[in-house]
């Protein structure tokens, strides 16, 4: 009985302050889900161009080559075709985005304001829009969400009603307020529990990324990798135009990033499909040093089981993973912390109030 009491008031008191946390995350994230979607249609002269499947690997990367040629020292990325975006973008030295025609080069405009709307959105739901400290914060609640607060209501409901699971997923629409609105939570809260536990726990892993891969680690041993045969290898000495002029061979390029000061060096993502699908995400990367020198190179195909995992972490926390539905779900999902805490904080106002009116 002392148990149960602790373990309630724990899920009381976390739901009180790590929800209004959770609320936040779960909208602006339910937000987010749409993004490639909401933007590319608010925004097709920088996002959209006709036939993209019929643009050749090879014309990406020699567009992409033009553009830094002409530009250079005033390109800090590039990043091609991926997920809504169809053309060719570049951020320059001093923050600003043009987009260009991924054939042609031919400039089309500079990122708008719906598009940066979203880039805030995203800031938002990671960091609540706090310096250094705001991802801790975020991720520390997602935390304490997954293993306390969600688990305590687990065990809550469970004993209450482990003997009448129809009872327990049942709402009663023809209640007092009280009891109404006690159906909601319970009943919310354990239909939404895998899904929000999921969202959790991979959301967490973006502030945790060291420990969430130690901890990953020891999945390791479970099978071998069979390395893939790779176009370059550690130690050999490149260059941009080299990389651009062969395209390679199992994985398409995403992104360039350039040094901006004397402590950085190049960094290549590639992608195994460039546009939003079901199923796993499968990357590489490449890095270089100032002089060419190739100093890390992964790739999903050989890496280990522990960084492929680790790669899932955004599909599964956007539900891309499993498709469109696994989108809608998550989106749904997302508005459901804001309604256990607002059920939870009208139930905490009904125990007062019946606490006072006994007084």
């Amino acid at each position: 009985m002392r148990f149960s009491k602790i373990v309630k008031n724990i899920h009381l008191y976390l739901g009180l302050s790590c929800g209004i946390l959770a609320s936040v995350s779960g909208l602006t994230g339910a937000m987010y889900v749409w993004q490639p979607e909401i933007t590319a249609t608010l925004n097709p002269e920088l996002l959209k161009v006709d036939a993209i499947t019929n643009i050749s690997e090879e014309t990406l990367l020699k567009t992409s080559l033009t553009l830094y040629e002409n530009q250079k020292d005033s390109v800090a990325k590039i990043f091609l075709p991926y997920r809504e975006q169809q053309t060719i973008s570049v951020i320059y030295t001093n923050d600003k985005t043009l987009y260009y025609h991924p054939e042609n080069g031919r400039i089309l405009g500079q990122k708008s304001a719906s598009i940066a709307f979203f880039e805030n959105l995203l800031n938002i739901h990671r960091t609540l829009g706090i310096p250094k400290i705001g991802k801790y914060v975020v991720g520390g609640s997602a935390v304490l969400f997954f293993v306390f607060l969600l688990t305590s209501g687990l065990f809550l409901w469970w004993k209450k009603y482990k003997f009448n699971f129809k009872k327990g997923i049942k709402i009663k629409w023809k209640r007092n307020r009280k009891r109404f609105n006690y159906d909601v939570h319970k009943t919310l809260g354990i239909l939404f529990f895998l899904p929000l536990l999921l969202m959790a726990f991979s959301g967490a892993y973006f502030t945790y990324v060291t420990y969430y891969k130690e901890g990953f680690k020891l999945m390791d041993r479970v099978t071998e990798i069979t390395p893939t045969e790779e176009m370059v290898k550690m130690g050999d000495t490149l260059d941009i135009n080299y990389l651009l002029e062969n395209p390679d061979k199992h994985y398409a390029l995403r992104a360039i990033y350039f040094p901006q000061n004397s402590n950085e060096g190049y960094q290549f993502r590639f992608i195994k499909n460039r546009f939003i699908g079901p199923g796993l995400r499968k990357t590489k990367e490449l890095k270089l040093d100032q002089n060419g020198r190739v100093i890390s190179i992964t790739s999903f195909d050989s890496d280990p089981l522990s960084e492929q995992i680790a790669a899932q972490m955004y599909p599964i926390h956007i539900g891309e993973i499993t498709g469109f539905l696994g989108r809608i779900l998550v989106f749904v999902s997302g508005f459901i912390p804001v309604i256990l805490f607002i059920t939870g904080l009208r139930f905490y106002y009904f125990s007062k109030q019946k606490v006072n009116n006994r007084r």
